[in-house]
């Protein structure tokens, strides 16, 4: 994505939200590219306490559709950009390793849920963040699907492997990264940069009221 040649803002639907990492990368862009604007159409959003975490963060303008599974899109705004980092509960080495086979019913199955919101939505960007482990043989196929369908649909798609330690954060942390852009537009992922700081040098020593959540608050 060129971000130079948009100097209008760029709607969003950030699905399977978490608390907001996806807004608060977007929010740091914005920051620092100050002619980039983002604007929010929504997010989707179940568990209680990401749910907590994010309006802590960000307030409660942002409308959370819910269940992803039954959001009416056509009841949706149009939006520019789909964020979808789905459940990696049954990719990542940790986990079970069920999979994400489409009509499986596992966690990690819920990605096939985003056909409806592409299909419908057309965005022109789509980013997709999971485990690294969804590069393995044993999910080759089910990625290769996926991918296949968004290339049926006139996407572009670029993807890597990328570690939070190239990019100025002091912990081993591969992620699988799938950028795809409808239309001809060309991609290329960042490159790294030399690690500078060490943990105790991110910590906060005075952290902010708003990033506490009080127990009888979130019960």
């Amino acid at each position: 994505m060129n971000t130079k040649s948009y100097k209008t803002e760029i709607s969003v639907f950030e699905a399977f939200a978490g608390y907001g990492s996806q807004q608060l990368a977007l929010s740091i862009l914005s920051r620092r590219y100050p002619w980039l604007k983002f604007s929010y159409v929504g997010i989707s959003e179940i568990d209680k306490w990401a749910i907590k975490a994010y309006q802590k963060l960000y307030g409660t303008k942002i409308k959370n559709y819910g269940d992803i599974s039954k959001i009416e899109w056509g009841k949706v705004s149009d939006f520019m950009l789909f964020t979808y980092s789905f459940p990696c509960q049954d990719i990542t080495n940790s986990g079970n390793k069920t999979g994400f086979e489409e009509g499986s019913g596992t966690r990690s199955s819920l990605l096939w849920e985003c056909k409806k919101a592409i299909i419908a939505k057309r965005p022109k960007y789509l980013l997709m963040e999971n485990v690294k482990n969804i590069k393995s043989p044993k999910f080759e196929k089910d990625l290769e699907k996926w991918k296949g369908f968004l290339k049926n649909l006139g996407y572009n798609n670029y993807e890597k492997v990328l570690d939070a330690r190239d990019f100025g954060i002091p912990q081993h942390r591969e992620r699988y990264f799938l950028v795809s852009i409808l239309g001809s537009e060309e991609f290329e992922f960042p490159i790294g940069m030399k690690l500078k700081l060490k943990p105790d040098e991110m910590l906060d020593k005075n952290v902010a009221n708003k990033f506490y959540i009080e127990f009888n608050q979130a019960a």
